[in-house]
């Protein structure tokens, strides 16, 4: 894809797309195809663009963790537009610029072209701030790099993207990458054993272990209560968001706002009630009787949000990916029965592979177990889940979260959770 460059010019990675007014941005992934060009090519290097679009003025959070990023991204986000910082978003859900979606979603992290585009925009906006995820395949792949980061963010680092990294100390280890250098930084303190990480510069957050900044106390009830404390200033928040991972999201986007702005803690924690949620994190669709959807997906993602729920009995569906890490299956399986006590096993895009076969690899370890039931069709499973759910109960929808859609056999089928959720409630006489 091409980018505006400056009047009249554009500017592009792909070198199927060069021509006498499109630049050439050479970069990480695709320099070896630059003895291919024409001789008389324009060619620019990532350092040279970031200068020239003047980046360097940008003060920019990345965060990355295998679970809590689009939350994490999103408070910060929302209380730097709050305390009148304005700020530009960038991750799994789009391109979001003071409170307005400019591009829709794409890879977690895109290309370091897009990237850099859109952290142009933010700065043309008047906006100094600029938050984005970055995901493990962007640090291995480099598609950021050049970028300058004004803090650098740890949530957690627990089993994903085996597929693509193989081992889980490998995972760990292209996490560690990430900070390396002498970047300000926020880790979390019970997290910090998992990776490598350069001390200069390194701050913490904790609820259990002495941190830079520690929740001293907190409430579940009816929301989040809790108060944090830095260098002896405590200061408490409320926020209508559930679970104890979100405490720790909250912890990390209170302090990560207090180190880049330097605000005082009461202002920052005064305005965390006003950040209403993310799209399919732990979104409730039905209060009565309570259906959650929510985009967990991996053993560590299902854990943090099953033990959230401490009032109701619980009813989870969930399904595997296909053509991903495998390993993680039978652990899913095993953390649904510690938890619920009807499970609802079912398809979660599964791609290239039988369905049904993942299924069986999901409850291969449940044998035996009563309230297991496997539905191979999505819909089908959430209709059944939603009309057998008591008032005593509450429904846990698992895997999709905001996603519109169903991957089969390389297709992308319209589907959503939320949507097919209610429409579930409605016919079963709920709402």
């Amino acid at each position: 894809m091409r980018y505006p460059y400056k009047e009249g010019l554009y500017i592009t990675e792909d070198s199927r797309e060069v021509s006498g007014d499109t630049y050439f941005l050479q970069t990480a992934q695709n320099s070896k195809y630059i003895d291919s060009l024409d001789a008389d090519i324009n060619i620019i290097s990532t350092e040279e663009l970031y200068r020239e679009w003047g980046l360097e003025a940008l003060k920019v959070v990345g965060i990355t963790g295998t679970n809590g990023k689009t939350t994490t991204a999103a408070i910060i986000y929302s209380l730097l537009i709050d305390l009148g910082y304005g700020c530009g978003l960038q991750g799994t859900r789009g391109f979001f610029l003071n409170d307005q979606c400019i591009d829709e979603k794409s890879l977690t992290t895109p290309s370091i072209l897009q990237t850099l585009f859109h952290m142009r925009k933010t700065l043309q906006s008047g906006t100094g701030y600029f938050v984005m995820e970055v995901s493990s395949h962007a640090i291995d792949q480099n598609r950021i790099e050049t970028i300058e980061f004004a803090l650098k963010v740890l949530t957690n680092v627990t089993q994903d993207h085996l597929d693509y990294h193989n081992t889980i100390a490998e995972y760990r280890a292209t996490k560690s990458r990430f900070f390396t250098d002498n970047s300000l930084k926020l880790i979390n303190k019970e997290e910090a054993s998992k990776i490598v990480f350069n001390e200069h510069k390194a701050y913490t957050y904790a609820l259990e272990e002495a941190a830079s900044f520690r929740v001293e106390a907190f409430s579940l009830e009816g929301g989040i209560k809790a108060a944090i404390n830095y260098l002896g200033d405590i200061q408490s928040f409320e926020s209508n968001l559930v679970g104890l991972f979100n405490v720790y999201n909250l912890a990390a986007a209170v302090a990560s706002v207090k180190l880049i702005t330097d605000d005082s803690l009461e202002k920052i924690c005064e305005e965390v009630v006003n950040f209403g949620g993310v799209s399919g994190r732990m979104q409730v669709i039905s209060h009565t009787p309570l259906v959650i959807v929510d985009f967990a997906h991996t053993p560590d993602g299902m854990l943090k949000v099953l033990e959230s729920i401490k009032d109701k009995d619980l009813v989870v569906l969930f399904g595997a990916g296909g053509d991903r890490d495998r390993d993680k299956r039978p652990k899913m399986g095993l953390i649904a029965a510690k938890f619920a006590k009807k499970i609802y096993i079912t398809s979660d895009n599964p791609r290239s592979e039988d369905p049904a076969k993942i299924i069986e690899e999901v409850s291969a370890p449940l044998t035996g177990k009563e309230g297991i039931l496997k539905i191979v069709d999505r819909k089908e499973a959430i209709n059944a889940a939603v009309k057998e759910l008591k008032s005593s109960e509450a429904l846990l929808i698992l895997g999709k979260g905001d996603e519109t859609y169903i991957e089969i056999q390389g297709e992308k089928i319209p589907f959503d959770d939320r949507e097919v959720a209610k429409e579930a409630l409605t016919a079963n006489g709920f709402i």
